[in-house]
């Protein structure tokens, strides 16, 4: 007789994660994540007590797994302008999860006062003020309109509501950008 395979709650968060991924946070359930697993459920609620405690989990893993990916290469000559691009790249390459981020207000839906005071922005705030040579405060202030607009154009993508055109959505942040360090030597 076969072993058993043994369902961990890291495979379940895996299964999930690519769910997600692949066809939206709509079709996150047990049932799905069984199947993709090649499992029955029981070891799915064994694991976990509920379907909205797995998306918490999930959304950990997703979140993690964006910051990640739109952190700026170590030696970029413009790291807030390689910040904002990633950002709306992600929002063209990973649509769903994007939306599972960033458009449920189950999980991630602070507003954006909550998001400007989270710790976990600190990574991004110190790459913009070593950049930009300026202090967390006014790195906070300019992260705030760039994060509107990167945010506004991942959005757009994300939602199929504008094709992708990767040197218009440079210029566009660039001219935000330079626009606010324009501003800054007034």
């Amino acid at each position: 007789m076969p072993p058993k395979i043994k369902i961990t709650k890291e495979m379940i968060l895996d299964a999930s994660f690519e769910i997600i991924r692949s066809k939206g946070h709509e079709h996150l359930n047990v049932r799905t994540i069984a199947e993709y697993l090649k499992c029955s459920t029981q070891p799915v609620l064994y694991n976990f007590k509920t379907v909205d405690e797995i998306r918490e989990a999930v959304y950990r893993k997703a979140d993690e797994y964006h910051t990640a990916y739109i952190m700026p290469e170590d030696g970029d000559e413009n790291a807030m302008l390689s910040l904002g691009l990633n950002y709306v790249r992600f929002g063209q390459e990973e649509k769903n999860l994007f939306r599972f981020l960033f458009q449920t207000n189950q999980f991630g839906g602070m507003d954006i006062a909550t998001l400007m005071e989270n710790p976990d922005l600190s990574d991004i705030i110190l790459v913009i003020s070593k950049g930009l040579d300026c202090d967390a405060k006014e790195a906070r202030e300019m992260f705030l309109t760039f994060f509107t607009i990167a945010h506004g154009l991942a959005s757009l993508l994300a939602n199929n509501a504008m094709k992708y055109d990767e040197e218009q959505s440079k210029k566009m942040l660039s001219n935000v950008f330079f626009g606010m360090l324009a501003s800054r030597q007034q």
